[in-house]
């Protein structure tokens, strides 16, 4: 019996017969190859081997959506599973700093359906998403749903998007900004050296400057100085000195977003050749994103609270990126950053993924990554200093560990390929809900006209 599901005892339909099994699959594309000299009950016997004996996927039904609320990066983060009439279920996540509510308004709209007719749901629950925070219910109901899907038909969610491109997804280690150089330098030699990183992103530049004199114009908001603009210039530069010119070095948290301003920062970063510099203005006035990106050489990159596919066009569309920065807990979840990431790659355009949450939203990514060709690299957050409980959230199904030496491993087990560790889900819960998957009956009556 597979370690995430039980024996099934509610299988709604019937299963079809051998004969008719045989026939349909032939049509259907199943390599049958080598086994058409063979009786009709090894033919099946073949065919069907990798299939779960525990689910029947086409009498599948959502029974229930559930969450229980997690401390993580001091925010609450609620972990979704969506349960069915077959006692296999899928695990989502609601993005970091979200509410379960966003999911929990969703129950409604998918309880009794099937939960492998993925894209069809999909267009029944986008409408309830928007950008921000606002697209982690209908983000983490979909990874969920493709969680069951995968276990479901026993294959990795990445071989229900079309396959793989690589084995190994490349992460970038975040590294805080700081004004103790020597702190800085320790930390990124040990990402570089112990950690097996080979992508940096220094984050929360604005830390550098906050003990600097002078360093910002409070005119318009946290606007930089000539001085505020050498010193975050000499932070980088100390940072590339330090690990050399092979390794890429992305940067963001600026604390300034006038395009003049930004402008004349990205000209005092370009020497520095950096990997990008992220959100250099909003990515709602796309052509000021455009304004700064035709102005300096350092690429330019957006989209971490963007939700959907039609924002990201107009931003590829627009030519105001030389990179998109979706992240997948917001834009839609997996199938449809996946979509981003082709339609980037369609105009000339590299993906990198953003992320920030638990291990379940960062394997949503990783099986993402891995079935779209032209993801650079995902976003991770070094466990010495943040997050040392992270890799205890979860086991792996196929006991492969989560990261070795600055790469994720893409799962072969079913589904998202992770379940989750009870004994410490349970400690970490969030200290204004310690429920734990707890009843949420009082979601399942619609109550609104979804007229659109």
């Amino acid at each position: 019996m597979n370690s995430y599901q039980t024996i099934s005892e509610t299988a709604s339909s019937p299963a079809p017969s051998r004969r008719s099994f045989i026939r349909k699959t032939a049509l259907g594309g199943i390599a049958l190859g080598g086994m058409m000299s063979a009786s009709i009950q090894d033919a099946v016997a073949q065919a069907t081997s990798k299939v779960s004996r525990y689910s029947f996927p086409s009498g599948l039904k959502i029974t229930d959506l559930r969450y229980a609320l997690v401390t993580h990066l001091g925010r609450r983060v609620p972990i979704i599973r969506i349960d069915t009439n077959q006692d296999i279920y899928g695990l989502g996540e609601v993005r970091d700093g979200g509410d379960e509510r966003y999911a929990l308004m969703l129950k409604s709209r998918i309880l009794g359906k099937n939960p492998c007719n993925v894209e069809q749901l999909f267009k029944i629950i986008k409408p309830f998403g928007g950008h921000g925070r606002l697209g982690g219910g209908v983000s983490g109901v979909e990874m969920a749903l493709w969680d069951l899907t995968g276990k479901a038909f026993s294959v990795p969610v990445w071989q229900l998007l079309g396959g793989r491109y690589r084995e190994k997804i490349r992460l970038y280690a975040d590294t805080h900004g700081d004004t103790d150089y020597g702190l800085i330098k320790k930390k990124v030699l040990k990402r570089i050296k112990e950690q097996g990183f080979t992508w940096l992103k220094m984050t929360r530049c604005f830390n550098v400057v906050s003990g600097t004199p002078d360093g910002y114009i409070n005119a318009r908001g946290r606007e930089l100085t000539d001085i505020g603009i050498a010193k975050i210039t000499e932070y980088l530069q100390m940072v590339r000195d330090t690990v050399g010119h092979r390794i890429p070095i992305s940067a963001d948290h600026f604390g300034d977003r006038n395009v003049t301003n930004t402008i004349r920062l990205g000209k005092s970063l370009d020497p520095i050749r950096l990997a990008w510099m992220e959100e250099p203005a909003s990515w709602k006035t796309p052509e000021q994103l455009k304004e700064v990106k035709d102005a300096i050489d350092t690429p330019v990159l957006s989209g971490e609270n963007i939700f959907g596919l039609e924002a990201f066009q107009r931003l590829c569309d627009l030519g105001a990126v030389d990179m998109v920065h979706p992240d997948l807990a917001t834009a839609g979840g997996i199938l449809e950053t996946k979509k981003i990431g082709d339609y980037a790659q369609s105009k000339g355009i590299v993906m990198a993924l953003h992320y920030a949450g638990t291990p379940v939203s960062f394997m949503a990514n990783v099986h993402c990554a891995a079935a779209t060709e032209n993801v650079a690299v995902l976003e991770y957050h070094p466990e010495d200093e943040e997050i040392p409980e992270w890799t205890n959230m979860v086991e792996t199904v196929d006991g492969q560990p989560l990261i070795t030496k600055g790469f994720a491993n893409v799962p072969t087990a079913p589904g998202l390929g992770v379940r989750l560790d009870e004994g410490e889900i349970k400690r970490l819960l969030h200290p204004t809900d310690k429920s734990y998957f707890a009843s949420t009956d009082h979601w399942n009556e619609k109550n609104s006209s979804d007229g659109f």
